[in-house]
């Protein structure tokens, strides 16, 4: 028997996010098409090489994007909303950057759109439970579809002529459509129209010399209707003929009850996911058709600890003896950072514990070795990889006694604010004197370039702290007096001084570990450092209250204690994998709620605990749900239910539907969310609406993923349209989420609007009172 190395996709964004500056420069016209061109062609073949260099004898084309792969289907079939303008043909970065980022002005001269455009971006939002965000397309009854571009082939043929011949991927047609939106039209009866543009790809890839293509249904480890499954029967019936073979991969679960459906597919190859799922390797074999190559996800693609390699090989070897395997990460390693070399400045104790995507796939080619040629053919790697885990397992870094004793005294009380929404809200409008429709922001303002350099010349050492306080503290007071200037209610003060709302946090807590070129792709141009979370979580000393009260100094006006909440801290982590998440989630809970407490003791009238990644936690599988939400939502009103009845709570979360777990929203108890519904046309307020969700809400009406900048008259309709749905009074105004991102060319028209949208309803409210 014979075992293979494959990857199922790489990560996009270099290994020191190259793709990142050149989308960057291109954006702001620093740079060309062409530019931006090479650019990613050097990317793709630089992880090409790197791949095969390290083993791995399957190697994917395709998975690269310039900003989505969904949204790079979308462009594939030509699913293009008419308010682009897009003139038919091929899709071009004109049209596939503005359903991305939405587009003020006019399109490039020679692009596929050149007449005036003000469009807003395609939504946004989780892909599963990754904190990868996709575009959601948008379909409409009646649409048409029609091949608009050659991506996947030219890249084929781009990897062979370099050498190596590849297996394409491509995102398949049902999970296409399950993560879609329909205008009038149910996503799933579009499938007959959508499949001959499949079929046309597949078979110009089989004219390419293509002889295996990956096509990624994710979709087959969630609850499936009948629909749904007669879906996929059909599509594979028609894709897996005449053309390269087929291997479907699934991942970020077990396939479940979705086993015989996907065994009994006439697909030649079946890719499963055995570090989330590792229970289904026993049914997997025994189902699988003996003809049908099975693909196995033994080694995490999703997060950075090195594996135990000689349990994978006591579980693979039964497996192996009896048929050829491929071996695999869980998922694509578009989710891990690209290489742990890069990383010198670790604790070295803890850097011996992890592997990032260059590594992971020196994992893979180990065990296939040692199942090809036997276990002595790789002894040297196979013992360094056994004396890491040993040395992870024994480690005095990992337990803090103190943590545990705390744990273990937490009881009911401590999760319960002292009294209902009703009686708070009375006490806080005592206290606080806010207007109706009350502005705010939702945290962080333009980390501008003299702001990251300033950070960066401390971080080299070349301004001393002194110097570099006194910069931070210049730009807090500036921000703080723009507020005042244009009328807002709640302030910020700006949060110059955090590089991230998780790694901020987590570089003052025991038990995290930061690196300094662990980068993995958020959306388009948007990387992060998720911290690494090996060991027990406490808090030594207060991390925000100095900042808070500098900022409170300057002005009379309410000024938020911003801080993240638990759930989110976790989410956005690499976790540790020797124990529970709840478990390393309670120890983050009250680490935040000491200092929630010592905010409110040094005067804030306002906190806010971002709970931006609640929604994205949830299990695929809805029997997984209420066990998960128990715990996070415990979690959560463990780190607020510190404060007095005065002391107002927000929350803020990002792109999520609500509609399924409005029970847990409530039972937050959050006195204000603010939530992301610029982009949706405040559809998301129908839930909250329904749910007749008792307390207060900002919904975004400022999208501030896009450059665009939404005028007085746009969020005034937003506003009206969320005041059709809630009582006036439960109403904030707000921006989507934090403003780091942006520019104060964009921020300063665009939050001048906004509050001037506010004003106009508190006088449409006064007349309708009148």
């Amino acid at each position: 028997m014979t075992i293979s190395v494959a990857t199922l996709g790489f990560p996009r964004i270099g290994p020191r996010r190259e793709l990142k500056f050149a989308l960057e420069n291109f954006w702001s016209d620093k740079s060309d098409a062409d530019a931006l061109s090479l650019a990613a062609q050097g990317l793709r073949a630089a992880a090409w090489a790197r791949q095969r260099a390290l083993g791995a004898d399957v190697i994917p084309s395709g998975d690269f994007s310039l900003y989505d792969h969904v949204l790079d289907i979308s462009a594939m079939l030509g699913a293009v909303p008419a308010r682009y303008g897009w003139s038919g043909g091929k899709v071009g970065l004109d049209t596939y950057f503005a359903m991305a980022r939405g587009a003020q002005g006019r399109g490039q001269e020679g692009g596929d759109c050149t007449h005036a455009i003000d469009s807003t971006a395609q939504e946004m939002t989780k892909w599963f439970d990754t904190n990868y965000h996709y575009m959601v397309p948008e379909l409409s009854a009646g649409q048409s579809f029609a091949l608009s571009s050659s991506k996947a082939v030219d890249e084929f043929l781009e990897a062979k002529a370099l050498g190596y011949h590849t297996r394409p991927v491509l995102l398949g047609p049902v999970t296409w459509l399950t993560l879609a939106k329909g205008k009038d039209v149910a996503p799933l009866s579009l499938l007959d129209a959508v499949l001959p543009v499949y079929e046309e790809v597949l078979a110009q890839l089989a004219r390419a010399g293509a002889d295996w293509v990956q096509i990624d249904e994710p979709c087959l480890v969630l609850d499936l209707d009948d629909e749904q499954r007669s879906a996929v029967k059909r599509a594979y019936k028609r894709l897996s003929v005449n053309g390269p073979k087929v291997m479907l991969a699934t991942y970020f679960g077990a396939l479940g009850d979705n086993l015989d459906l996907a065994t009994d597919l006439p697909v030649h190859g079946l890719h499963v996911d055995l570090v989330r799922a590792p229970e289904q390797l026993e049914a997997v074999w025994q189902r699988a058709r003996p003809e049908q190559l099975l693909s196995l996800g033994v080694i995490d693609g999703r997060n950075v600890w090195r594996a135990d390699l000689d349990a994978l090989l006591a579980r693979i070897a039964p497996v192996a003896a009896e048929r050829n395997l491929i071996l695999a990460p869980s998922c694509s390693l578009l989710h891990a950072p690209v290489d742990l070399e890069l990383e010198t400045a670790l604790d070295p104790e803890v850097r011996q514990w992890l592997a990032f995507a260059v590594q992971k796939i020196s994992e893979l080619s180990v065990l296939a070795q040692a199942l090809n040629r036997g276990e002595e053919s790789v002894a040297e790697a196979l013992a360094a990889a056994r004396a890491a885990v040993a040395a992870r397992k024994a480690s005095p870094l990992i337990h803090d006694p103190v943590v545990a004793l705390r744990l273990a005294a937490v009881d009911l009380d401590m999760t319960r604010r002292s009294s209902p929404f009703a009686t708070r809200k009375i006490a806080q409008q005592a206290r606080l004197n806010l207007p109706s429709f009350p502005t705010t922001t939702i945290g962080s303002f333009p980390q501008t370039t003299e702001v990251r350099k300033a950070r960066a010349a401390y971080l080299r050492g070349e301004i001393d702290d002194a110097a570099y306080e006194q910069f931070l503290r210049l730009e807090t007071a500036e921000t703080v007096a723009w507020q005042e200037t244009i009328g807002l209610d709640v302030l910020v003060h700006g949060e110059f001084e955090r590089n991230d709302m998780v790694q901020y946090f987590g570089e003052q807590l025991s038990g995290f570990a930061f690196t300094r070129s662990a980068w993995v792709q958020s959306y388009g141009s948007r990387c992060v450092r998720p911290p690494i979370l090996y060991g027990d979580v406490a808090r030594p000393k207060p991390m925000t209250v100095d900042w808070w009260r500098y900022a409170q100094s300057l002005t009379g006006k309410p000024m938020k204690g911003m801080l993240t909440g638990p759930v989110t801290i976790l989410n956005w982590s690499f976790v540790r994998d020797d124990q529970p998440r709840e478990k390393s989630c309670r120890e983050i809970a009250l680490a935040i709620r000491d200092e929630v407490i010592d905010l409110e003791a040094a005067g804030a009238k306002v906190i806010q605990i971002d709970e931006a990644a609640l929604r994205e936690g949830l299990p695929l599988r809805r029997a997984d749900w209420q066990a998960y939400l128990d715990w996070a939502v415990e979690c959560f009103r463990l780190t607020a239910s510190g404060v007095g009845d005065e002391t107002q709570i927000h929350t803020h979360m990002c792109y999520s539907e609500f509609n399924d777990i409005l029970p847990s929203i409530g039972a937050m108890d959050a006195d204000v969310i603010s939530i992301e519904t610029a982009r949706s046309q405040m559809e998301l307020l129908d839930a909250f609406a329904d749910y007749a969700y008792p307390n207060e809400i900002g919904p975004g009406v400022y999208d501030i993923h896009a450059p665009r900048i939404p005028a007085e008259a746009e969020m005034t309709a937003l506003l009206t349209l969320a005041g059709k749905r809630l009582p006036a009074e439960q109403l904030w105004v707000n921006p989507d989420c934090g403003l780091k991102t942006r520019k104060w060319a964009e921020v300063r028209p665009a939050l001048i609007a906004m509050v001037a949208a506010a004003q106009r309803m508190r006088v449409r409210g006064a007349y309708d009172a009148g």
